[in-house]
This record gives C-alpha cells, sequence and structure tokens, in this order.
C-alpha cells in the first residue's frame, strides 16, 4: 500500500464532505471546493475521518495523489494557503487598487493583475504581497503568474521573489583586470 495513501485524513469541526459515488464535495468557512476522484479510487467517511482506498495494488501512485488532493481540500477549506512574495529594486513597488493588484516593476507601463474568484490579495506595504485563498493549486498559480512578471536577476537581486526563497547572486564582470 502507498504509505501517504494510507493514512486517515481527519475532518475539523465546522468542514463538510459530501461523497457521491466519485465526487467529493469539502465545503468549510473559507469555501467549498470539488474534486472528481480517480475511478480506481474509493472514498469514505467514517467518525469525522476521511479513508482513502484502491482496488488493486498497481494503483500506489494514484492512491497517494489522491489522498493528498483531499487532504489539501480539508486543509484549505479550513485554514486556508498562503503564499508571501516579496518585490526588490528601486522604484518597483505594488499597490492594491480595488480588486486589482497594480506593479510598477520598471517597465514603461504599470502590471495590473485582476483579483480571481477564490483568491484574495493583501498588499502589506509597497514591497510585500499576500496570496490567500482555499485552492492550494489556485494559490500556487496566481503567485506565479504575480512573480513571472518580473522574475529575480542573479546579479543585483532585483525582481519579485518568494519570501523563502534564496537567490543565488552572480558576481559579474571583473572589468578590464589584465595582467
Amino acid at each position: 500500500m502507498s504509505r501517504i495513501g494510507r493514512m486517515p485524513i481527519p475532518v475539523p469541526a465546522g468542514v463538510e464532505v459530501k461523497i457521491d459515488g466519485a465526487h467529493v464535495a469539502v465545503k468549510g468557512k473559507l469555501g467549498e471546493l470539488t474534486h472528481t476522484v480517480n475511478h480506481a479510487i474509493t472514498v469514505k467517511l467514517e467518525d469525522g475521518v476521511l479513508h482513502v482506498t484502491r482496488a488493486k495494488d498497481d494503483d500506489a501512485a494514484i492512491h497517494g495523489l489522491e489522498r493528498s488532493l483531499l487532504a489539501n481540500m480539508v486543509h484549505g477549506v479550513s485554514t486556508g494557503f498562503e503564499k508571501k512574495l516579496e518585490i526588490n529594486g528601486v522604484g518597483y513597488r505594488a499597490s492594491k487598487d480595488g480588486k486589482n493588484l497594480v506593479m510598477n516593476l520598471g517597465f514603461s507601463h504599470q502590471v495590473i493583475m485582476p483579483e480571481i474568484p477564490g483568491i484574495t490579495i493583501e498588499v502589506r506595504d509597497q514591497t510585500h504581497i499576500t496570496i490567500k485563498g482555499p485552492d492550494k493549486q489556485a494559490v500556487g498559480q496566481f503567485a506565479a503568474e504575480v512573480r513571472e512578471k518580473r522574475p529575480p536577476e542573479p546579479y543585483q537581486g532585483k525582481g519579485i521573489k518568494y519570501a523563502d526563497e534564496t537567490i543565488l547572486r552572480k558576481e559579474g564582470k571583473t572589468g578590464g583586470k589584465k595582467k
């Protein structure tokens, strides 16, 4: 059996799980998420705990994947996910204009990214952005799209990076040292 797939998923108080054949719907204080489980996997809710099982031993990878996806759904609707981004560079800054994220990133124009449904954007100050939501994949994808607008460059470190990311800096040219 899959080590990850075997682990039960505890369902916290305030989270409702509805299983209708291969369709699983999870509803909590932060929203509602749905997922269609692979046909080789069975999901059961017993005493506030989700159990994910498989029919054949050949489906170990799918077993672990489906269990992880369901665990992320339960965690997302109860506590949510977040990604923190930092902006580095002279004149680089971000602000919130209604539901839009407005960034000055050294281009001749501002970069405007609208907030998508299910995602909230918080701008703590001009250089720190927090992206929150119940869907782990959507939060990560939106954070990657924001980072893509000006990825950090290795020489001066300017750009948008994740808060826990370290940028390997390069030395650059030495500038005409001859022997």
